[in-house]
């Protein structure tokens, strides 16, 4: 059925019906309730391309893919993505991923804005000063932030409490009687990484316990990086009896140290996990089972595309600021420490 064929069936103007169809407040509730009846009935389906002309919007939002982008986050992107996508689909949107050119973000994000080709942008893995914020708020384009930064400058974000994250990771070591704890995490200026150090140092000063700059590691998330890493960790004397990896991918190579020097994990030397709930990747499966600080990124990229959906339709960005709890799932490779065997 065409729009003119339903019009005709209701005694209405096409114009009306198209405007109940899509939700314009000046037709009444109970106009837009008979169209929605009548479309149903009849089988009726909006042209999406002339719906999209209607209200103004091209249905599309905008990612940007660095080329680095893969090393710098691994399995948590598709996750995410998978979220994103998910969600824009309940709103008839496409998700457009853009590469970046040698890596200028800045002149990708111009482009894109400049191409007409996306109604909104989500940007990733900001920093304590992201010049991508600064950018897009002076061009007054739609975005929403995953994660957080210093820029003053009104904008929508949401972020996981990754400072509380691992100051209660953290502590839960300390109360253990742990006094060795090291932390292997993501690149340093990420402000994901910088508040997790940030919550990993507050504890240990709450205890009086001093910080050793040799036990803070900022990398690429990676199973090799937790390898090597946590090696290097454990060949100090005094070295430390507990572990903060950043990334499940992390705490695999992290594992695999530990027992190759011949230590027990989750007794000699205990490990906590950041879990962003990987289907294929369970942290109770593995053995001896992780704790984790728990958060799934899949959750989060819904939520962000819900967000920037808001902001389209017209909601102050002021308003739109949500800062998510992480849980501390306990397991078995975190314990008091044990004096090894040797």
């Amino acid at each position: 059925m065409k729009l003119k064929e339903l019009a005709d069936q209701l005694g209405l103007s096409q114009t009306t019906v198209s405007r109940a169809l899509n939700g314009y407040p000046e037709v009444n509730k109970a106009t837009r309730e008979r169209v929605s009846e009548a479309a149903l009935k009849f089988g009726y389906s909006a042209n999406a391309n002339a719906r999209r002309l209607a209200i103004g919007r091209i249905g599309a939002i905008g990612i940007l893919m660095p080329r680095d982008r893969s090393e710098r986050f691994g399995p948590h992107t598709s996750e995410f993505f998978s979220g994103l996508a998910e969600q824009l689909s309940l709103h008839e949107m496409d998700l457009l991923m853009s590469p970046s050119i040698n890596n200028d973000e800045l002149a990708a994000y111009r482009r894109l804005i400049s191409s007409k080709r996306v109604d909104g942008i989500i940007v990733t893995g900001p920093t304590l000063m992201d010049e991508r914020v600064a950018m897009l708020t002076e061009a007054k384009f739609p975005f929403v932030l995953h994660g957080r930064t210093n820029i003053a400058a009104p904008h929508a974000w949401l972020d996981i409490d990754n400072a509380g994250a691992f100051r209660q990771a953290t502590s839960h070591l300390l109360d253990l009687g742990h006094r060795h704890v090291a932390m292997i995490d993501g690149l340093k200026g990420h402000t994901f990484s910088e508040h997790r150090e940030m919550g990993y140092r507050e504890a240990l000063v709450e205890r009086g316990l001093p910080v050793d700059p040799r036990f803070i590691v900022h990398e690429r998330f990676s199973d090799e990086t937790g390898f090597h890493e946590a090696q290097r960790l454990l060949s100090y004397a005094p070295h430390p009896t507990a572990i903060l990896a950043g990334s499940m991918m992390t705490a695999l190579g992290v594992f695999r140290a530990i027992r190759s020097k011949g230590y027990e994990l989750g007794k000699e030397v205990s490990v906590i996990a950041h879990d962003d709930v990987f289907p294929y990747l369970n942290a109770s499966n593995m053995v001896p089972a992780m704790t984790t600080t728990r958060s799934s990124i899949r959750s989060a990229g819904s939520r962000i595309a819900e967000l920037l959906v808001r902001v389209l339709d017209g909601e102050p960005v002021e308003n739109i600021h949500e800062i998510w709890p992480v849980e501390l799932v306990l397991r078995q490779s975190s314990g008091p420490p044990i004096a090894p065997r040797r």
